[in-house]
């Protein structure tokens, strides 16, 4: 892409990350040639630099192919997101000492309830292929559920997604808890309780993203593609998706 330089590759595991994981390389967009220049200089000053949008997604048919395969109908939700969340390059971009750093791929980081009512981060490993991410997902949330692992949260980690699940709630708005103190500028998910109408089944589903870094336009692409891959999520569940 131009407009970007690289650093080396950084390998291995840190605190909190599973083993498998792996650190992407660095790039670095060019702010000063960026068309979006102006109003990235503008609303990195901000105290509160986070838009959000919220709406209902038709997860009926998702929930049928997930069940065909015996698969987790919530792990198929983050799968999705998750993927199409690496092929919309804004959902890569990270606030890096003023820079803005583009990732070559970012994974899941999601809560997990634990039978105590407490709760713990399981993290999911972007992949193309659905069963292996399922397989890897459920593994990562039975070790968080039986506190095989701890509480490791990734404040550090930029290569990641945040994603949070409240199935109590059909919500229609959601705002995360952040620390502001910090370049935080990762993407958040949250899922709600699906709600059954007819032959559909509304599925709540935030996203909350830094204004710095992309604007509505970027965000209702990737939501749009969001809703078209729920409705059709065979070629996605398969591996066949163009």
């Amino acid at each position: 892409m131009a407009g970007l330089y690289r650093r080396g590759m950084q390998l291995g595991t840190g605190a909190g990350r599973p083993a498998g994981i792996i650190a992407p390389m660095a790039a670095y967009l060019n702010t000063d040639t960026w068309a979006r220049r102006e109003a990235f200089e503008y609303f990195r000053g901000f105290d509160k630099p986070y838009f959000s949008a919220c709406v209902r997604l038709d997860a009926a048919p998702l929930k049928a192919a997930a069940a065909a395969r015996g698969a987790s109908f919530s792990l198929a939700c983050h799968f999705i997101t998750l993927r199409l969340a690496n092929r919309h390059e804004p959902l890569r971009y990270r606030l890096e000492g003023g820079r803005v750093r583009v990732l070559d791929a970012v994974h899941g980081s999601t809560t997990v309830l634990r039978d105590d009512e407490s709760f713990g981060f399981a993290y999911l490993q972007h992949t193309a292929d659905f069963e292996a991410f399922v397989a890897q997902g459920a593994a990562e949330m039975a070790a968080v559920r039986t506190r095989q692992q701890g509480f490791e949260p990734c404040d550090d980690e930029a290569a990641l997604m945040h994603f949070t699940t409240l199935p109590w709630l059909h919500f229609t708005s959601f705002s995360h808890a952040r620390n502001w103190g910090r370049e935080d500028a990762v993407p958040k998910i949250a899922f709600g309780r699906v709600q059954a109408e007819g032959p559909h089944l509304w599925l709540p589903f935030s996203v909350e993203v830094h204004h710095a870094l992309m604007d509505g336009l970027h965000l209702g692409r990737y939501v749009q593609d969001v809703e078209a891959a729920l409705l059709q999520p065979r070629p996605w569940l398969d591996g066949t998706a163009p």
